[in-house]
């Protein structure tokens, strides 16, 4: 097994350094650096059909073209890589603005080589975006709110909810997942296998129109489920 994988960072300090570290582990294959997302687009045009990125590392504050939106636009253009955010920013803002761009997953550059390597490995063999855990808890404290607020949004999106099409267990499952809790561990919680916690998040993502963790964290996030 080999994971392709894009570096995109305006600091050719951070692009060497992230090499190197993903370079030690075999499974790993850097097959296309760029210093912004305009150079990353162009640079995919002339890449052959066989090292296109399986994951593209993405950094967000970068000059003629910011990680925002050449994700937006890379998503659409090229649908198979999956755009994982890799960034020393964790404000609300920017959190958001990747997720709904299209992000498969968003991880802080103060994480540790091997956390982002097993973040990564996970996501390529489970399809769950990886989220680190001081944004999975800073989504946590976004989506929580006094409880008017919550009614109002509530009555708002009452009639056109998808949290109605989902089961009780689904609805279990999905508060835990967006708590950043891995199939293992939610089968744990809920007494079932990881293979039956995996059916059950795959279904969740079907009824709800999205394919992440981090996009169902924004969508609890917008819809005030949690």
């Amino acid at each position: 097994m080999q994971i392709k994988v894009a570096i995109i960072d305006d600091r050719s300090s951070n692009r060497h350094i992230l090499k190197e570290k993903l370079s030690r582990n075999p499974v790993f294959v850097v097959t296309l650096i760029a210093e912004n997302g305009k150079d990353f687009l162009q640079q995919l045009k002339n890449v052959p059909p066989e090292l296109l990125p399986d994951v593209a590392l993405m950094d967000l504050e970068m000059p003629e073209m910011d990680g925002v939106n050449a994700i937006a636009l890379g998503s659409s253009l090229y649908p198979t890589i999956r755009f994982v955010v890799l960034t020393i920013f964790d404000d609300e803002d920017k959190i958001f603005k990747a997720i709904r761009a299209g992000a498969f997953g968003y991880l802080l550059k103060d994480e540790n080589a091997e956390n982002i390597e097993e973040a990564l490995l996970h996501m390529h063999e489970t399809g769950a975006g990886p989220i680190s855990p001081g944004i999975a808890h800073k989504i946590l404290q976004m989506v929580q709110r006094t409880p008017d607020e919550k009614t109002i949004q509530q009555t708002q999106v009452q009639k056109e909810d998808p949290l109605l099409v989902l089961t009780d267990r689904e609805q279990e499952i999905l508060q835990l997942l967006v708590q950043g809790y891995l199939y293992k561990e939610i089968g744990a919680k809920l007494n079932i296998s990881a293979n039956t916690a995996k059916k059950h998040v795959m279904n969740i993502y079907q009824k709800l129109h999205i394919n992440s963790r981090a996009q169902a964290m924004h969508l609890a996030y917008e819809k005030g489920w949690l």
